[in-house]
């Protein structure tokens, strides 16, 4: 082959590693692009959850039938709902409600979940056989029927509904956490320390559990999103927040019978739970994509 023929080759091979290069380069933009619009949009939903009531005006909670079902306009940008009440400060107030108590969810049966796996990681083997079934009668019953019958017999209200959510929630952080935990327990490191002579409940406090908790940040970004459509679910049929909350779920409910005369009473709180639920969603994803590097070129 002549050296010229070589050369070609070898210009053509480079080429192509360019072009893929900057399609490489492209597609990380891109893929940033979307991880800063995710990450901006849940830090907004989260601001306004915790500074919306503080802002919203008092008139969010009170009637004024004279403007009841007005249609958007300078006054009011997305309409009143059927008490004449702001739906967009309707909407912002109801943030708090809506993603905070999903966050006070997560939070509350997560540590549930993560105290009862830990216990079954240390424990011997008939700590971590009884734990575990009781997990497996958690699993067997279907969790949403078990949250509107604990809901039901508590009352209808939200504080019932966050009761109702803990309580049907932690299985799923005890089962998969205690896996991971188990895989942690087998890694080198463990081995090492436990040559070393550190004792098992420290091994797992300062070792263990830390470093399996990296990959449950991703399954409890999603279950907020998860958590905001139950919730709103459980408000929608009566046996969650009760008006006159600002709560998203309760506003969709309450607007349900003026979808043709005043859409977007129902509308606009509707949109706030699938923007909310999504972007938490990909907020997960995008966690877990960062810490798995077999992802990170997908």
């Amino acid at each position: 082959m002549s050296l010229a023929a070589n050369v070609t080759g070898v210009a053509g091979v480079a080429g192509r590693w360019r072009s893929a290069a900057i399609r490489g380069r492209r597609r990380r933009s891109r893929w940033g692009l979307l991880d800063s619009v995710v990450v901006g949009t849940v830090a907004v939903i989260v601001l306004l959850a915790v500074v919306g009531p503080w802002v919203a005006p008092e008139s969010v909670y009170r009637s004024d039938i004279a403007n009841a079902l007005a249609a958007p306009s300078s006054d009011h940008w997305l309409g009143t709902d059927d008490q004449g009440r702001d739906v967009l400060w309707r909407t912002i107030a109801g943030a708090r409600s809506s993603v905070l108590s999903a966050v006070l969810v997560v939070a509350a049966y997560s540590l549930i979940g993560t105290v009862l796996a830990t216990m079954a990681t240390v424990g011997g083997r008939w700590v971590d056989e009884t734990l575990m079934r009781v997990t497996d009668i958690g699993f067997a019953l279907p969790g949403l029927v078990v949250a509107l019958g604990i809901a039901a017999a508590l009352g209808p209200s939200l504080s019932s509904a966050l009761i109702a959510m803990i309580a049907t929630g932690w299985p799923y952080t005890a089962r998969l956490l205690r896996g991971v935990m188990r895989e942690t327990m087998a890694s080198p490191f463990v081995d090492g320390a436990v040559v070393l002579g550190v004792s098992r409940w420290r091994l797992m406090t300062r070792h263990v559990l830390p470093n399996s908790l990296d990959v449950m940040t991703v399954k409890w970004a999603g279950d907020i999103g998860n958590t905001v459509l139950v919730l709103a679910g459980l408000s929608f049929i009566g046996v969650g927040a009760q008006p006159p909350s600002a709560e998203w779920g309760a506003a969709v409910a309450g607007a349900r019978d003026y979808l043709s005369t005043a859409s977007w009473a129902a509308l606009v709180p509707g949109i706030a739970i699938v923007i909310t639920a999504a972007a938490f969603g990909l907020l997960g994803d995008m966690l877990h994509e960062r810490r798995d590097p077999a992802r990170r070129g997908v």
